[in-house]
């Protein structure tokens, strides 16, 4: 199994990194805190799952570095994620990595003042690679450690290039996750909603991948996600399939996205039998039934997003001038979910802001950024060294203080804001 304190430590492995790590001895056992006028300077190094990223941000909200390596396409070919095998590639680019983002900030170890990486949740093996990379760092650097909450990351990723006040309403959508809470402060979250079955990435990427979307040649290179947004823009009567939304007469703002799936995918199934389907053929009117899928599950995370806003008002949770929707996430770079949910925000009185696609997908940006938020209000930064040394990876843990049965018990009914579809109405022959 992969040594990675060894790999580190030893001559070799020292080569390559100590030319811009410039490790040093520790002093002392606690990890003195460090004082002074300038910006603080936050490296944050992001394993959670198929991407290897790591930044350099500044309390100013400077991206100083960055380098992000991508998985994606070994993971497509393989139809899917492969945890041993994401775990070796992390292993093999981490160094790489993060020497990319100090020589991209024209900075050494030295010059950094904390370092910052995702513990949880995520795949317990990719994880662990960029936690025992961070916490080396933080021994050999003499720096304090902060451990990071993959979501509460992405969750606040947009206060560094918007000016939001606490509180405000998250929605986060990925491939992994689906929630809907309230951002209080930077460790203080209300949540409202959660998915209680897939996330709405992982039900575009299966929909795209039983669809057979990379035989078209130009979705070959695309996740799953994006392949099937780029379908439905193409769809010539998008409202010709009609699925069924999920969870209409559910009074909560929990997320569903399993039986939505499996209605594409027996849809599929029968259209594959009628037509003598078999091989890398696809079904008749694929662009509309990748609208049609689109648009049932948009108008899901609407409805939800909807009900959020509408409990908040009732208990009177966000003031009126700090109404703001934050949209973040893999699946929140879906330009016409992004419109949509727009709309519901523009006509709930929310300001809605969505961070720039690059910072919506993993990246070690949102790390570095959370890492600085904890710095500026001291909140879990870890300066002791044994502290170090004992924090742990987690697959799967909560987020923030739960209210979703606050929530459900409010029943609170909704009139469903109207959509402006952005692609053209029904087209008829």
């Amino acid at each position: 199994m992969y040594k990675l304190h060894k790999m580190l430590t030893s001559k070799a492995g020292l080569k390559c990194v100590g030319r811009i790590f410039s490790p040093r001895k520790l002093v002392g056992k606690n990890i003195r805190k460090l004082s002074n006028n300038k910006p603080a300077v936050i490296l944050g190094i992001e394993t959670s799952c198929d991407d290897t990223g790591c930044a350099v941000v500044d309390s100013n909200g400077a991206i100083l570095g960055e380098a992000l390596h991508s998985q994606q396409s070994v993971h497509l070919d393989n139809g899917g994620i492969i945890p041993p095998l994401a775990q070796e590639l992390h292993r093999q680019k981490i160094t790489k990595v993060v020497e990319k983002a100090l020589l991209s900030a024209n900075l050494r170890l030295t010059n950094v003042d904390a370092i910052a990486a995702t513990v949880k949740p995520g795949l317990v093996m990719s994880l662990l690679i960029g936690t025992n990379f961070g916490k080396y760092l933080s021994r050999v650097g003499n720096k304090p450690f902060i451990p990071i909450h993959h979501m509460e990351a992405h969750a606040l990723t947009a206060r560094m290039v918007e000016n939001i006040d606490y509180p405000f309403l998250v929605l986060l959508i990925s491939g992994g996750h689906c929630l809907l809470a309230i951002a209080q402060s930077v460790d203080k979250f209300y949540l409202l909603g959660s998915t209680i079955d897939d996330a709405p990435g992982e039900a575009f990427d299966k929909t795209a991948r039983r669809l057979k979307l990379r035989n078209i040649p130009e979705f070959s290179e695309l996740s799953g996600g994006a392949a099937v947004e780029l379908a439905a823009s193409r769809a010539t009567d998008p409202e010709q399939f009609k699925f069924e939304v999920p969870m209409v007469h559910w009074e909560d703002c929990n997320f569903s996205s399993s039986g939505l799936k499996n209605a594409i995918l027996k849809h599929t199934l029968r259209e594959e039998k009628k037509h003598g389907i078999i091989g890398d053929e696809l079904v008749p009117d694929i662009y509309n039934l990748c609208a049609g899928f689109q648009l049932a599950m948009t108008r899901h995370l609407c409805h939800r997003t909807q009900r959020a806003m509408e409990f908040i008002e009732l208990k009177n949770l966000i003031p009126e001038k700090n109404r703001t929707l934050v949209v973040s996430g893999g699946a929140a770079c879906n330009n016409f979910i992004a419109n949509c949910l727009e709309t519901v925000s523009s006509q709930m009185g929310y300001r809605f802001v969505r961070p720039p696609p690059k910072l919506c997908t993993d990246n070690g940006i949102m790390i570095a950024w959370n890492g600085v938020e904890r710095w500026l209000a001291d909140r879990g930064v870890l300066r002791d060294s044994e502290e170090i040394e004992n924090v742990q990876v987690v697959a799967r843990t909560e987020f923030g203080e739960d209210w979703r049965e606050k929530v459900a018990n409010a029943h609170v009914r909704c009139q469903w804001v109207k959509l402006k579809l952005p692609y053209p109405k029904t087209r008829k022959s």
